[in-house]
């Protein structure tokens, strides 16, 4: 496992659907460029052997990989059997965190007891969630007997910061990785002329970065938080990776906060 774990990693919902050759390529490009933590799940058909084909050949201990059991799976027999195959499609014998996609009728402590039995087995190496609120993290967290929830992997973009009121003060407090997925907002990302767009082309303008690169630099801003985009082109890998050399100053932050404040009461969308 790396020493440190990117804070700008590597999404794969939706991808193996047409492109293979050009998203296997993506996935080496920010490899290659340090976006090393790569997230996929066992409902994203088809993109752990995507993944697979993507890292044959790299040293498995410089990869940080994160995938999730279904929740209609994750009995204590079914999440062990789910992690197999995920193992198997992937190619590799360990998962970095192995995490509940989000909850479902099983009770709660057999899921997290099978992930407990994973780690102390050796199949991963920490144990998480996903979709989880605060109440969500207080019931698990009195469940679990041995190992801590790594991470809590929720939605989180500019139009969608209703985790920063709550959630990442909880998860700062109890030393719980927030990992933000579809930091991009599903095709409506702010333009230059309209929804605080021009906040962010004003700071890339200042930093020579894209305002892309400046949405995942805040995303990730402090600490606990971590950001996983998709890229489906070596172009878009490129500029994602881009952003971990930028760091944002306290006007920066100030700026893009004052254009993208934080609204309660959203809803998690589960990806």
């Amino acid at each position: 496992m790396p020493d440190l774990v990117p804070i700008i990693g590597q999404g794969t919902w939706q991808m193996d659907q047409g492109r293979r050759t050009e998203e296997v390529a993506a996935l080496r490009a920010g490899i290659a460029r340090g976006l090393t933590h790569i997230d996929t799940a066992e409902l994203y058909s088809g993109s752990e052997e995507l993944i697979a084909e993507a890292i044959r050949g790299m040293g498995r201990r410089d990869l940080f990989i994160v995938s999730k059991v279904l929740p209609q799976n994750a009995s204590r027999a079914g999440t062990l059997r789910a992690c197999e195959r995920s193992l198997q499609r992937l190619g590799t014998d360990y998962l970095d965190v192995y995490l509940l996609h989000w909850r479902g009728s099983i009770p709660l402590g057999e899921t997290l007891g099978a992930l407990e039995e994973l780690v102390d087995q050796g199949k991963i190496r920490a144990l998480g969630v996903s979709n989880f609120d605060v109440a969500d993290l207080e019931e698990a967290r009195a469940l679990l007997r041995k190992h801590p929830i790594a991470c809590n992997q929720v939605l989180y973009h500019l139009g969608e910061r209703h985790i920063d009121a709550e959630l990442v003060p909880y998860c700062a407090k109890h030393r719980i990785a927030v990992v933000g997925y579809s930091p991009f907002g599903h095709g409506r990302f702010p333009s230059p002329s309209r929804d605080g767009g021009g906040a962010l082309a004003a700071v890339a303008a200042r930093h020579g970065a894209t305002p892309r690169q400046v949405a995942l630099a805040f995303l990730a801003r402090a600490a606990p938080l971590f950001t996983i985009p998709k890229a489906a082109t070596v172009a878009h890998a490129e500029e994602n990776a881009g952003a971990l050399g930028l760091a944002l100053d306290a006007a920066d932050i100030a700026e893009i906060d004052a254009a993208f404040p934080t609204r309660a009461g959203s809803e998690l969308p589960i990806l």
